[in-house]
């Protein structure tokens, strides 16, 4: 190590020198940075997993414009929309396509006891191009009456409960009291408002539903003319819809919105967002804490090189050089126990916590910079210090 920091600063290690020279003091202060840096890891996975949550919905479906209610957030809360609403969005140049969509969360049971609550989606099957990717190829199945495609990464279900429907054998289930029949599976698991999902058509979610009404669903969902520009569809649609009751937006836009909702507006995205923030001052606490007293313990042997005539860029750069050995030595040891940890969190709970390339390098530069921050901040009473006054 010794040899590598020479090469690299091209002078005496005299940071490392002195960090290596009382081992327990750097054990401790490599774990610090390690626990700080794991505890930024846990907060931000699970922001991670916040998002990829709220998102996932959204890969269910296949539009380019959502109108919802003015008072949505997200896509199971609000008001509903007058069936209206999409009739007169069909008189819009430029649109194509229309379709209601229903949702609405249903409690799912097995006959061993199993729960899980599943946010359920109604969708026309007549209208089979409005279904992503994940599930267009098994929506027609839908036809049957009291048929479903069933979420076999819901939360709280055995991971056994769907062997036999996967190797091609009838599966009922009953959801608000009502026994249905698996026509397909979906892979996409649950989030925090949900333990998964649950395909329906329409019809099958109004009779789940009996308080609803077929014209007035929670979202319409739009799909606009080839070579038509969506921006420009957005605005018609503003202008013909100008009544006030519904808002107008590009599926992704209403994605974004619905994630910015969740992180700045509901109590665990607030909660992650400051267990972040925790995580950051811990480690700037534990390396100013580590590097003001080593500072204090050599203060003698600085008072001689600045009677020498060294400035104090030389000093901040041996304060420095001991930021960034603390910050490399514990960023290693936090990333590889928050990966264990991760996949830990994604096998018991059915979030997606995964790690990042982006986030790893996040998190590397944000410790560096915690870190140098902290060695800045124990340099100041060198600065100040009269090398006649310390002997």
């Amino acid at each position: 190590m010794s040899w590598l920091l020479t090469r690299l600063t091209g002078r005496l290690p005299i940071g490392w020198l002195q960090l290596s020279h009382n081992r327990g003091r750097l054990a401790a202060a490599v774990a610090g940075v390690a626990f700080a840096n794991l505890l930024v890891f846990m907060q931000l996975g699970m922001l991670g997993a916040l998002g990829g949550a709220t998102t996932a919905p959204y890969t269910l479906l296949d539009a380019d414009i959502m109108i919802s209610s003015v008072d949505s957030n997200t896509l199971g809360d609000g008001g509903n929309v007058a069936r209206v609403r999409m009739f007169e969005a069909l008189g819009v140049p430029g649109v194509a396509r229309a379709m209601p969509l229903f949702v609405g969360n249903v409690e799912f049971k097995l006959p061993d006891g199993s729960a899980a609550t599943l946010q359920a989606f109604g969708l026309d099957i007549g209208q089979p191009g409005f279904a992503g990717p994940l599930v267009a190829g098994a929506v027609t199945a839908l036809e049957a009456e009291n048929t479903a495609l069933i979420d076999t990464h819901a939360r709280g279900v055995p991971r056994t409960a769907f062997d036999g429907l996967k190797a091609g054998a009838r599966f009922s289930f009953e959801v608000s009291g009502q026994t249905l029949n698996a026509a397909g599976t979906l892979a996409l698991g649950g989030g925090f408002s949900s333990d998964g999902m649950l395909i329906l058509s329409d019809q099958t979610f109004l009779r789940l539903f009996p308080r609803r009404s077929s014209g007035a669903p929670d979202h319409i969902l739009i799909k606009i003319d080839d070579g038509a520009a969506v921006p420009e569809i957005v605005d018609r649609l503003r202008t013909a819809l100008s009544d006030g009751d519904v808002k107008v937006r590009p599926l992704d836009e209403a994605a974004a919105a619905d994630l910015a909702y969740q992180m700045t507006e509901r109590p665990v995205g607030v909660i992650f967002g400051f267990g972040v923030l925790i995580g950051i001052v811990v480690g700037l606490v534990i390396v100013y804490q580590v590097l003001s007293t080593d500072v204090a313990d050599h203060l003698r042997e600085y008072a001689t090189f600045k009677a020498m005539g060294y400035d104090q860029r030389f000093f901040l750069g041996v304060v420095f050089e001991e930021a960034i050995v603390l910050a490399v030595f514990g960023f290693v040891p936090g990333v590889l126990v928050s990966l264990g940890l991760y996949a830990l969190l994604s096998d018991v709970t059915l979030l997606p916590v995964a790690m990042t390339p982006v986030r790893a390098v996040a998190v590397f530069a944000g410790t560096l910079v915690a870190c140098s921050l902290s060695g800045a901040i124990a340099t100041r009473r060198l600065a100040a210090a009269d090398p006649a006054d310390l002997f």
